[in-house]
């Protein structure tokens, strides 16, 4: 009897694992050479690979930031975009500073 349980039990957990569906990863779409002049107003958040500008000599720094856009198009509009993947960046908490 016991076999028969434990059995039913690794059946349930082996069927409830293969039912999670895969871990999404976020795919970048590149934008085109030609940008977009105008853009629908439609909220359809992405979160966009934005160059800088910044270029350092002595020290590693940021040369490209992550930043959130109203759609794609928006986003691509932006000359300093190179692409952008579905849904709003994550945000980073802002600490509070010392009084």
């Amino acid at each position: 009897m016991s076999r028969i349980i434990n059995a039913f039990i690794f059946t349930v957990l082996l069927v409830a694992c293969a039912a999670q569906p895969p871990a999404q990863k976020k795919e970048l779409i590149q934008c085109p050479e030609q940008r977009p002049q105008i853009c629908a107003r439609e909220y359809m958040p992405v979160c966009a690979t934005r160059d800088t500008g910044v270029r350092c000599v002595t020290t590693p720094c940021p040369a490209s930031e992550q930043k959130t856009y109203s759609n794609g198009c928006s986003a691509c509009a932006d000359k300093n975009v190179s692409g952008y993947a579905a849904n709003a960046c994550a945000q980073i908490p802002i600490l509070n500073s010392p009084q």
